[in-house]
């Protein structure tokens, strides 16, 4: 099993700055993707972005130029640099792993239990 714990969500004014984490612990050999998605009230669940165990990224067409994925293997832990928000950035921010490279929904195994982003105009 894997774990994974976010962090550094919080309230931020439009065109400030966040970063998240999120620390993976536990059977991380299997994970080879991981990323982050977030969901707002009344709106799908959708990718901001995921990065490989090689350093692949990819990412949202909104979220490029603003946000950035990284990711430190040897502490298992990825980061989403957030700039330039907006008030529509605000939502809950998942972390998520897959065993597989790819980084879709039906690929993700593991979850995190969100952490919340409210930009303020």
């Amino acid at each position: 099993q894997v774990q994974l714990v976010e962090s550094g969500g919080g309230l931020v004014q439009a065109g400030g700055s966040l970063r998240l984490s999120c620390a993976a612990s536990g059977s991380i050999f299997s994970i080879n993707a991981m990323g982050w998605y977030r969901q707002a009230p009344g709106k799908q669940r959708e990718l901001v972005a995921a990065i490989t165990r090689g350093g692949t990224t990819n990412y949202a067409d909104s979220m490029k130029g603003r946000f950035t994925i990284s990711r430190d293997n040897a502490k298992n832990t990825v980061y989403l640099q957030m700039n330039s928000l907006k008030p529509e950035d605000t939502a809950v921010y998942y972390c998520a792993a897959s065993r597989a490279l790819i980084m879709i929904i039906t690929t993700i195994g593991y979850w995190g239990q969100g952490t919340q982003v409210t930009v303020s105009s």
